[in-house]
This record gives structure tokens, C-alpha cells and sequence, in this order.
């Protein structure tokens, strides 16, 4: 298949916001791509070549692609810098530059395939070591050199990470469940939740559509997609939803994954990163303690204080994530982990067997030692009982409790009333916290020139796959923070507003919906400016957060479809109205 081809659909998807449209451009694509390469096409158009749990990185900084670039026109670094500060898309400067090049040139550009291109970028993603930055330069300006100009904008945004589509993971979903699986978007988004990997669901739609899928099964290696709770801020009202439930310390911490083969351990993040290296003491618990040959495994990693035991915020085990002097930060900030479930074991896929089966085989499964142990909990209908707990939790250093249905199934994805958060903020006016999405920024002014003055932050409309906005946050930042935004945002900024982003307020500046951060407001208000659960609460209006304030939280652990929801949102208001106390 040609790279062109790709291109020519990549040009319709950009040149809509209609979902629907790009939808139907994908489905078109798909039935156009050869089976042994659908994978392949479908990773590209994400703008990554593996799934994340492969943990193989495309994102080459933007100086080497400059210089990529530079090689490949035969112009100067300083004249290609210039045009990418002008225009700010890399891909958009390639196109311009190679068509300036080849229009002064008689040069033959070959015809790319897909394959080539793909492998041409495997090898860039793949080159480690000394000399390493050489090869990929060298790699990436041969590819320039063979490509179209149009081509070029392309590979120049899958290279840098900026691919910009405005096509998301229920997007590609719904695209091949059309094509290939007579719409059955349900059964397609659930085989994803257990296997995380669109490319390899798409090669099997399209060699058998959903007779073939059903094949594909849990195992080691391969992440599940994490089962989510819903929220409540009454023990009431949970234990009339619940009845009898098992009431689990809610941990302050990072959710993680273990998959174990023999001796082998592999870790994974909520957001399915492969984040293995960080936690090589989780590693030698897991080696250690976990008793079965082959299983899957969560728990809530946590950060302890090495000299009192005492658990620690978050924040402290944020330091953990690092790529160098990853020993040294174990020893400083040492962790524990506290289980809560298995979902696989000895090769048996166990996620049908109600809650209170699983945590039995669980508990029989593990050595409960050195930081390697079941998560705290009881089995409770009192609610007096229930709030002592509660009570306690808090003063241990956790959030506060998940009640959990014990004859509930382990469902991969999703977000259900069998599981339920119950924090210490759920009293009265919003005073917990929320994960948020950066969408916007607007330009500082006075002692914050240079600076953004506030950013536009939005919450995850999972209807509709995008981000609504929720309100402008100008508070709660320190002056490092005021220093560091730019900075930090500057990989994400673009021209006009993501197509994923739906916002009534004109930002300064867009970014792509990519970081997320936590912060905390007064209480939820209803806005006839901000889109999150436009209409609603009440005709013309959406909600918005009053006097919101950063947490100084930067959620890197999350991905933006990790963040709260205008679902979440819309109970929590509604919960805010009934004024219910624990």
C-alpha cells in the first residue's frame, strides 16, 4: 500500500471536526488496507508504531528532526529554525521546504510504502547507544529525501510526537467495529479493554471480523485495561446501593499492574505504560512473595517514609519516575504495595469469578511481607461501622475507602456502580480534587509577562470521545510554576483550538489535550460559558468550577481519557444540591 494513500485520508480527517466524518473516512481506510499491514496503518494513524505497553518511544526531540530536516533540503539549520518559529507546525515547514527543494531540483523521489516508511521510523525509534543520534538523523533525512512534500508533513509530525489528528483510541474503535464487525462497537471496546492493542484487534477483524477476535484471550504481558469506581458522599447512600460491602483503604498512591511469567515481572500503569524500571523494589516483592507461576495482579503502590513507615503523599512517589539513578530514588523514597485483586492465574483467566472469589484466591497467591501486602479492608453493611474505618483510613494517610460489591465481575474499562469512592471531601461544598485536562492558556500580563496569565482546563466527555471546559485556573501557582509553564506546555502548543476540544472561550494559546493536572475548587456552579455538561443541568448552561486552585499535582500517571468526567462531574453537582451528610 502506498504511503500516499494514507496521507490522502489523514488529509480528509484533518480538514473536518465532524466525528462522524472522520469516522467514515477511517472505515474507509481500513477496508483499503491490506490485511498484513492493518496494524501497522492503524498504530501510524495513532502516531506511534507499538501500543504504549510495548514501551517503545517514537518522539525524537525537536533539534534532531530540525537537523533531519535541514540535511534533507540542503538548507540551513538557523533558516529551518527560523521557518518553525514562524509557523510552529513542523510538519507544515517540511512540506513548504522539500517543495521548495524539489521544485529547483530534477531529483527522483520514489514511490514510499507504507512499510517503508514504517520501518524506516522503527529503526529511529529503535537506535540506542553511542552514535545513536547520528542514525536517526541520518534515517529520518533519507526518508525525507525519498518522500513527497506532502508525505513529509507527515512523517515529520508522527517523528516529533505531534501527529494532531484529533483521532483517539473510540474513534479507531467505532472505525472498525463499521468496517469489519457489523457495528458491534460494545463487543470490539471490550476485546480492547483485555488485550490494549487496537493494531492486533484490527489485523484479526480484518482476517476473520469478530469469529476471530473472540480467539483472543487475557495473558501475561498484555495489560488490562484498569475497572474504575464510581463516586458518592454518602456511606447511606452506598450501602443502600451496595448492601454488604468490602471496604478497601483508598490508597494515596499509583495503581499498578503486576504481570508475572516464572520469574519475570513486568509492570504497568493505569494509562498502560510499561513502567517496570522504576519500581525495582515492587519487582523483587513481586519475584519474592507472589506464590503462582503465571499471574496478573493490582494493587496501589505507595511511597513510605524510610524512617517511621509512615505513608506518603503522592507527590513523594512521583520522584520514583525517573530514567537515571533509579536505585538511589528506591532507597530514598521506598514503596509498598498493597493488593486488592488478581485477574489471571497460573494461565487462567479469572476475571468472571465474583470479587470475594478473586480476593481469596488472591490472598492464597502471596507472602504478606517486606511492603508486599493485601490492601487493608473489612466486610461491612454498618454504617457506623463503615465511617470508624473511614475515619481510620484518613488518619493511616489514605484518601479514604472504595466500597466494592463482592459479587462483582471484574469489568475491564469501565467505570460501574459495584465499585464506589468514598473520601474525606465528600461533605458538603467541592473541596476534593479533580483531574483536569490543559486545552488553553491566555497570555500573561503585569507580574506574569512572559508567562501564561491562567490556562483553560477541561474534563473528559466520554459520550462523545473530547474535552469540555470547566473553567480558567490563574490560581495556586508559585513563581518556579509561573517560570516552568511555557516551558513545559511548549511541546503541546498549536495554531487554532483542538479538534477534540469544545470550548465557547477563544484561548491565546491551544494545546493538544495531552497533560493532566489535579486542582481544587470552592464548589460547581452553573455557567452559561463553559461546555461541560452543556444542557444538561438546565437549558443553556453547562458547570464550571468557582475559584479553582492547582494542587501543584502534575498527573503524568494519567492520560487525558484518565481524567475526570463530565459524568463524574454531573453527579458531583448533583450531589453538591442534596447538601447529603455522611
Amino acid at each position: 500500500m502506498r504511503y500516499a494513500e494514507l496521507v490522502n485520508s489523514y488529509e480528509k480527517i484533518e480538514s473536518t471536526s465532524s466525528r462522524i466524518l472522520m469516522t467514515n473516512y477511517l472505515v474507509d481506510l481500513f477496508k483499503r488496507t491490506p490485511e498484513e499491514i492493518i496494524d501497522k496503518v492503524v498504530y501510524l494513524t495513532e502516531g506511534k508504531l507499538y501500543p504504549e505497553f510495548v514501551g517503545i518511544e517514537l518522539g525524537m526531540a525537536e533539534k534532531m528532526a530540525i537537523r533531519a530536516l535541514s540535511m534533507a533540503t540542503g538548507m540551513s539549520q538557523d533558516k529551518v529554525e527560523n521557518e518553525y518559529k514562524k509557523k510552529g507546525d513542523i510538519g507544515i515547514i517540511s512540506e513548504n521546504l522539500l517543495k521548495t527543494k524539489k521544485a529547483q531540483t530534477t531529483l527522483f523521489t520514489r514511490e514510499l510504502e507504507v512499510e517503508d516508511v514504517y520501518e524506516s521510523l522503527d529503526r529511529i525509534a529503535r537506535a540506542s547507544g553511542a552514535g545513536s543520534a547520528d542514525t536517526k538523523i541520518r534515517t529520518l533525512s533519507g526518508l525525507l529525501t525519498d518522500s513527497s512534500p506532502r508525505e513529509a508533513k507527515y512523517i515529520m509530525r508522527i517523528v516529533t510526537g505531534k501527529m494532531r489528528l484529533g483521532v483517539a483510541n473510540m474513534t479507531i474503535i467505532d472505525a472498525l467495529s463499521q468496517a469489519f464487525a457489523g457495528g458491534r462497537k460494545e463487543d470490539v471496546e471490550r476485546i480492547y479493554n483485555t488485550t490494549s492493542d487496537l493494531g492486533e484487534i484490527a489485523k484479526a477483524l480484518k482476517s476473520g471480523g469478530m469469529e476471530r477476535i473472540k480467539e483472543y484471550h487475557v495473558k501475561v504481558g498484555r495489560p488490562i485495561r484498569m475497572m474504575l469506581a464510581q463516586r458518592m458522599n454518602s456511606t447511606k447512600e452506598i450501602v443502600g446501593q451496595i448492601g454488604k460491602a468490602i471496604c478497601e483503604y483508598k490508597y494515596d498512591g499509583e495503581r499498578i499492574q503486576i504481570h508475572k511469567n516464572g520469574n519475570k515481572i513486568l509492570l504497568f500503569s493505569r494509562n498502560l505504560e510499561n513502567i517496570t524500571e522504576q519500581y525495582p523494589d515492587i519487582i523483587r516483592f513481586a519475584q519474592q512473595n507472589l506464590k503462582v507461576n503465571d499471574a496478573i495482579v493490582e494493587g496501589e503502590c505507595v511511597a513510605v517514609d524510610p524512617d517511621t513507615g509512615y505513608m506518603l503523599p503522592f507527590q513523594q512517589l512521583m520522584h520514583r519516575r525517573r530514567k537515571y539513578e533509579i536505585e538511589e530514588k528506591a532507597e530514598e523514597f521506598p514503596a509498598n504495595i498493597y493488593l486488592f485483586d488478581i485477574l489471571l492465574v497460573d494461565g487462567k483467566d479469572i476475571m468472571n469469578k465474583t470479587l470475594i472469589e478473586r480476593r481469596d484466591i488472591l490472598r492464597n497467591s502471596i507472602v504478606e511481607q517486606n511492603g508486599f501486602k493485601l490492601s487493608h479492608a473489612v466486610i461491612s453493611d454498618n454504617t457506623v461501622e463503615i465511617e470508624k474505618f473511614f475515619e481510620s483510613s484518613i488518619e493511616n494517610g489514605c484518601e479514604g475507602l472504595i466500597l466494592k460489591d463482592p459479587k462483582s465481575l471484574y469489568q475491564a474499562g469501565a467505570r460501574g456502580w459495584s465499585w464506589i469512592k468514598l473520601k474525606r471531601s465528600y461533605q458538603s461544598k467541592m473541596v476534593e480534587p479533580i483531574d483536569v485536562v490543559i486545552v488553553g492558556a491566555f497570555v500573561g500580563r503585569g507580574r506574569r509577562s512572559g508567562s501564561y496569565g491562567a490556562l483553560l482546563i477541561a474534563v473528559y466527555d466520554k459520550e462523545r470521545d473530547i474535552f469540555t471546559t470547566i473553567s480558567k485556573l490563574g490560581s495556586g501557582f508559585t513563581d518556579e510554576d509561573l517560570r516552568n509553564l511555557p516551558e513545559i506546555l511548549e511541546n503541546y502548543k498549536l495554531k487554532n483550538r483542538h479538534p477534540r476540544v469544545d470550548s465557547t472561550l477563544e484561548a491565546d494559546i491551544w494545546f493538544v489535550p495531552q497533560k493532566v493536572i489535579e486542582v481544587i475548587g470552592d464548589e460547581l456552579t452553573l455557567s452559561p460559558i463553559h461546555t461541560c455538561g452543556f444542557n444538561k443541568i438546565r437549558n443553556n448552561a453547562g458547570i464550571a468550577m468557582r475559584f479553582p486552585r492547582f494542587t501543584h499535582n502534575w498527573r503524568d500517571d494519567k492520560s487525558p481519557e484518565d481524567a475526570t468526567t463530565v459524568k463524574e462531574i454531573i453527579e458531583m453537582y448533583n450531589l453538591q444540591l442534596k447538601k447529603i451528610e455522611r
